[in-house]
């Protein structure tokens, strides 16, 4: 089965799908016009409602920063206890 290419859209075009809902345009209409996915185009309406941004890092919510930020502290902590074990080993060979 061959792979699909995934599709990327310029912030511009967002802007412009989003405009064309906001003036009266139907969901369905702008869909099957321009071929998009319903849940993209619901997707860039409620981020520009929300924010005004459509980069997914200014969408996400305090839950969301905070859960990035422990993931990586965890995996840094991780990362001081395998050298520690490391060393522990290293160190009751001598």
């Amino acid at each position: 089965m061959p792979k699909i290419q995934r599709r990327t859209f310029t912030t511009e075009f967002k802007k412009q799908m989003v405009q064309l809902y906001e003036n009266g345009k139907t969901r369905a209409a702008i869909i099957e016009e321009y071929d998009l996915t319903a849940s993209a185009l619901d997707r860039w309406i409620k981020q520009s409602q929300s924010t005004g941004s459509f980069r997914e890092k200014d969408n996400r919510s305090s839950e969301e920063e905070e859960l990035i930020a422990l993931r990586k502290e965890n995996q840094r902590l991780k990362m001081e206890v395998d050298i520690l074990k490391q060393a522990a080993l290293i160190m009751g060979r001598k």
